[in-house]
């Protein structure tokens, strides 16, 4: 039995959770998500929990158990209180700031590079070097995130770049300056 599936999913005060089949709908305050599911998967509401288990033993069922689960158990965490990640740049030079609902980066390009928030993403900067970006979906806030990271990811070297906050990023030795081999 899978750890993770077995648990069951409470449903805060705020949220409506609407199961039709292998369709969840949950609406809370800060938006509304729905998903399909695997029908290998059986979702059924007591009262104010969610309770998720699989229909037989099948391996792809097995799979799917925990995976379920979770995806509910974020759309729940996701409408009531949301998702941010954090960003950091590091370099002389680069910094953020917010024209409207754009984000405009400068991050060492002969350009400014601008970022159009997507639908229920919005974007914060703090001290021209912290980005924060929040949502109520889980997977598309972890996906801008990581498109503002690829635009300047850190370089080994000198550390330079667009970092997630936290994120040790493991530096190499350059170039000792000695002579070369003749």
């Amino acid at each position: 039995m899978s750890r993770i599936g077995k648990r069951p999913i409470t449903i805060p005060a705020k949220v409506q959770v609407a199961i039709d089949g292998t369709k969840v709908v949950v609406k809370g305050p800060k938006g509304e998500l729905s998903r399909e599911l695997s029908h290998t998967i059986v979702i059924a509401q007591e009262g104010e929990t969610i309770l998720v288990t699989r229909r037989n033993e099948t391996r792809v069922a097995r799979q799917m158990h925990g995976l379920s689960r979770t995806l509910i158990a974020n759309m729940v965490e996701g409408v009531s209180e949301g998702f941010q990640r954090r960003l950091e740049l590091q370099g002389v030079g680069y910094r953020a700031q917010m024209q409207g609902t754009k984000l405009v980066l400068n991050i060492g390009y002969s350009h400014q590079v601008q970022v159009d928030a997507p639908e229920g993403i919005n974007f914060k900067v703090e001290n021209n070097t912290n980005i924060i970006v929040s949502g109520y979906d889980k997977e598309i806030v972890g996906n801008t995130a990581a498109k503002i990271r690829d635009f300047r990811p850190p370089e080994p070297y000198k550390g330079k770049g667009i970092r997630y906050a936290g994120e040790v990023v493991r530096r190499k030795a350059g170039k000792t300056g000695g002579k070369g081999k003749k």
